[in-house]
C-alpha cells in the first residue's frame, strides 16, 4: 500500500539476462526461443496492469512454448534470477522500498520478492520486474498463489497503485480496553467506490487490522510508565501533549503508519488522557 518507483528493466531483458547463462544448451536453446512469448506477455500484463483488468488475463496465455511450467519457474526464477546473471536484477528489486519497508504493509522487513500474479499460474512473467515486488515474509506467504477474481479482489500494486499522499487508515479505542486499538480503512472522499473495495480487501488480505493492532498494543506497553508520570506531574493536558507531539513526528513521516495513527487516536480519547490506559512498567519487545 506504499508506492515504488517501478523498475525500468523490461520484462524482455529481465528474463534473456535469466536464462542466457543455462549452462546446458539443449535447455538454453528452448529458453531463448521463448523470448518472443515472454515479450509478449510482459506487453500484456502491462496493458492489463494499466486498465485494471488483470483479473480478465487467462493463465493458459502466460506459459513458455513446450516448457512445463513448474521447469520455466525452476530455470528462469530459481536457477537464473536468484542464482545467476539475474541476481543483480533481483537484489536491485529487493533494494527499491526505502529503509527496507515491506510496500505491502508498511512496516515489515523485505526478505524476498513477491510474485502479483503467482509464477506457477503465470510462468511468462515469472521474472518480468513490474511482477516482482519485494515483500517482508509475512505478507509474501500470506499472499500465498491468490489471483485476483475481479477488481475488487485486485491487491495493490506498488509500483502502480499511489495512495500513500492521501490519509485512510483509523482506529478507534476498543470499548471497555485501556487503550487497545482497532485499526479500520476511512476511504477519503476523492477515491471511487472500486479503489475503496480494493484497498479494503488489500486491507483484509494481508490482515493488516490484526497485525497493526497487535504493534499498537505491544507499543501501548512501553510508554504506560511514561504516561503515568506525565498524567501524576502535570494532569491530563500533559498527557495528550505528549501524545500528540508523538503523533505529529510519526504522522510527518508516514501520514498512514500504523504508530502515528496510534498515538493520534489516543491524544483524541478524553478517557485515555486522563488515566484510562492502564499501569505498570514498561517492556521491551
Amino acid at each position: 500500500m506504499w508506492h515504488l518507483n517501478p523498475p525500468s528493466t523490461t520484462a524482455r531483458d529481465s528474463y534473456v539476462t535469466c536464462v542466457s547463462g543455462t549452462q546446458d544448451a539443449e535447455r538454453r536453446k528452448l529458453l531463448l526461443d521463448a523470448t518472443g512469448a515472454v515479450t509478449d506477455a510482459g506487453e500484456r500484463f502491462r496493458a492489463a496492469a494499466a486498465a485494471q483488468t488483470l483479473h480478465e488475463l487467462a493463465e493458459n496465455e502466460f506459459t513458455l512454448p513446450d516448457i512445463p511450467n513448474r521447469d520455466a519457474v525452476k530455470w528462469a526464477y530459481s536457477n537464473g534470477m536468484r542464482s545467476l546473471a539475474g541476481r543483480a536484477i533481483y537484489d536491485q528489486l529487493m533494494d527499491g522500498p526505502e529503509d527496507e519497508r515491506c510496500p505491502m504493509c508498511g512496516y515489515g522487513e523485505v526478505y524476498q520478492l513477491d510474485h502479483v500474479l503467482p509464477k506457477i499460474k503465470f510462468p511468462a512473467l515469472c521474472v518480468d520486474p513490474l511482477n516482482l515486488v519485494p515483500a517482508c515474509a509475512v505478507c509474501n506467504h500470506t499472499k500465498g498463489q491468490v489471483s485476483p477474481r475481479n477488481i475488487e479482489t485486485t491487491p495493490l500494486h506498488p509500483y502502480l497503485d499511489q495512495i500513500d499522499h492521501e490519509t485512510w487508515l483509523d482506529a478507534t479505542v476498543i470499548s471497555g480496553s485501556q487503550g487497545e486499538l482497532t485499526y479500520f480503512i476511512s476511504p477519503p472522499l476523492t477515491w471511487d467506490d472500486t479503489l475503496t473495495a480494493r484497498v479494503k480487501y488489500h486491507f483484509h488480505l494481508f490482515q493488516l487490522g490484526k497485525r497493526y493492532g497487535g504493534q499498537a498494543n505491544r507499543a501501548l506497553k512501553n510508554i504506560r510508565s511514561i504516561l503515568q508520570q506525565q498524567l501524576q506531574s502535570a494532569g491530563e493536558s500533559a498527557v495528550r501533549d505528549y501524545l500528540i507531539r508523538e503523533s505529529s513526528t510519526r504522522l510527518e513521516n508516514d501520514r498512514n503508519g500504523w504508530d502515528g495513527v496510534a498515538y493520534r487516536v489516543w491524544a483524541g480519547h478524553d478517557a485515555f488522557c486522563r488515566g484510562d490506559f492502564g499501569t505498570g512498567p514498561a517492556v521491551e519487545f
